[in-house]
């Protein structure tokens, strides 16, 4: 049972963020092993705002139901930002 997050980073730190990512749901991945007795695993992916795409993207995806297309990921990283923006910009 596959877990991920979608991350949103900047160009500097995508290595800082994705140990961050990988450390925050390793909790998470140990408690949901326990309690429903299945094996899980995470998976990382992260796409930055200005097209970063950490290497091993592809490989990740296919580990996903359904293997969505980085495409598809870049797109719901921009608009999720965009939703931010305006509401912060009101």
């Amino acid at each position: 049972m596959p877990t991920g997050r979608y991350g949103h980073t900047n160009d500097s730190n995508v290595n800082t963020k994705e140990t961050e990512k990988l450390s925050k749901y390793k909790d998470l991945e140990i408690e949901v092993s326990g309690m429903w007795k299945v094996r899980t695993r995470t998976v990382q992916f992260i796409i930055g705002t200005l097209e970063t795409i950490k290497k091993g993207l592809d490989q990740n995806l296919q580990l996903l139901p359904g293997h969505p297309s980085a495409t598809e990921l870049q797109k719901i990283t921009l608009m999720s930002n965009a939703h931010i923006i305006r509401k912060v910009l009101g």
